[in-house]
């Protein structure tokens, strides 16, 4: 069974309120170093891992660029067999100066369409109003 509440009889012996204030205060601001601390381990080990798979990336884009190599060698090879190596290799090269104008001009679409980050910019536009008091608001 629970104990009833008694008041403490040495009121004296209380701590004050700016006592407790400060307490709160070291609190808080213990709490939010710990945060950030939680914050800056949690990034630190993503980006390790983003880091580890950006290479990943990098060594499967090198052998994607030596595959494609190989095989526009083989299409220079084979259309040489009908047009001449000098043509062939003419066509080759303008298949590829067609796809390189194709993915450049959808690359530019992509970028131009970026707005960066409204949402962030408007949440942080309203932290300021949030800590005003209601006096300073009218």
């Amino acid at each position: 069974m629970s104990q009833p509440y008694v008041p403490d009889p040495n009121p004296s012996e209380r701590e004050s309120l700016g006592a407790l204030l400060s307490e709160v205060t070291k609190d808080i601001s213990t709490l939010f170093r710990q945060e950030v601390e939680l914050a800056k381990a949690e990034i630190s080990a993503s980006a390790k891992k983003a880091g580890k798979g950006a290479g990943m990336f990098g060594g499967a884009g090198v052998a994607g660029l030596m595959a494609l190599v190989f095989l526009s060698v083989a299409l220079w090879w084979g259309l040489g067999f009908l047009t001449g190596l000098v043509w062939s290799a003419i066509i080759v090269a303008i298949i590829w100066g067609i796809v390189a104008a194709v993915l450049a001009l959808r690359g530019k679409k992509e970028i131009e369409e970026i707005q960066g980050v409204p949402k962030t910019v408007e949440t942080l536009k309203e932290v300021p109003e949030a800590f005003k008091t209601s006096e300073d608001q009218r």
